[in-house]
């Protein structure tokens, strides 16, 4: 399953049913899971784990290392999950000792065509990353989050799950969980509800995360006064968390 055209370190550990295309580099210390499909022409260095059944196309830079003027050649990892597509050109760097010294990719995400992903950044699961997206160092990303073509986010950056950022979008502050950014400059529009019916969210949940989204972007309060409020609301305190733990967690504040 490995063509014969393909520069493959012996010390790589590769599934017996994966395959690797033409003209693909696999590095030193770089391991590929079962039912991992591996394009022509693609860089992939180590040390780097890649999962189960995922697919890159080609042309992709996978597990190089950062060009942050920190990094001095230090051991450090990239991990990619199960099931991903990462399609023509992706760059995905490693991770620094002066953070979490990984970069983190989850499982089942679709990162589109010559999306950049820096160092130290988490994708967690189910993302849609469209073309040309580009997240600096240290980026997190939540669940089920969209990111639209052309987007640049800056360092530090938090994505709440469900959210969506709109095309061309320049994000230096976080975007909390199930809200929709669009604009340049970015500004809050409202909760992503089509993105929520979608994912078989009812329409009183949207109802709820609609209020929510109310009390903190149009009531004129401060942010621990919103988030009071919204913890308060016991009998949609589920659905709710992740609004909640996003803006706890925000550290460069949110975007308005």
């Amino acid at each position: 399953m490995i063509d014969p055209r393909a520069v493959v370190d012996p010390s790589a550990v590769i599934a017996e049913d994966a395959e690797v295309g033409p003209f693909t580099i696999i590095d030193a210390n770089v391991e590929i899971g079962s039912g991992t499909v591996i394009g022509p022409h693609n860089v992939i260095k180590g040390p780097t784990k890649i999962g189960k059944n995922n697919r890159i196309l080609q042309f992709c830079s996978i597990g190089e290392d950062t060009p942050d003027l920190k990094y001095k050649g230090e051991d450090t990892r990239l991990i990619i999950g199960d099931g991903n597509v990462i399609r023509e050109g992706v760059t995905i760097h490693r991770g620094t000792i002066q953070d979490r010294s990984e970069t983190t990719i989850g499982n089942q995400n679709l990162i589109m065509a010559y999306v950049h992903i820096g160092h130290d950044s988490i994708i967690h699961n189910k993302t849609i990353l469209v073309n040309n997206a580009a997240l600096a160092g240290h980026v997190e990303v939540g669940d089920w989050a969209i990111i639209s073509g052309f987007s640049s986010l800056h360092q530090y950056c938090n994505v709440g799950a469900h959210s969506f950022i709109g095309a061309h979008a320049w994000i230096t502050q976080d975007v909390p969980a199930y809200v929709m950014v669009a604009g340049n400059p970015p500004k809050s529009r409202t909760i992503n509800s089509e993105g929520l019916r979608r994912r078989d969210f009812s329409s009183e949940q949207i109802r709820c995360l609609q209020r929510a989204y109310k009390t903190i972007y149009r009531k004129g309060i401060e942010l621990s006064e919103a988030i009071s409020i919204l913890r308060a609301d016991e009998e949609n305190i589920d659905i709710l968390k992740p609004l909640i733990d996003s803006l706890e967690k925000s550290e460069r504040g949110i975007l308005r």
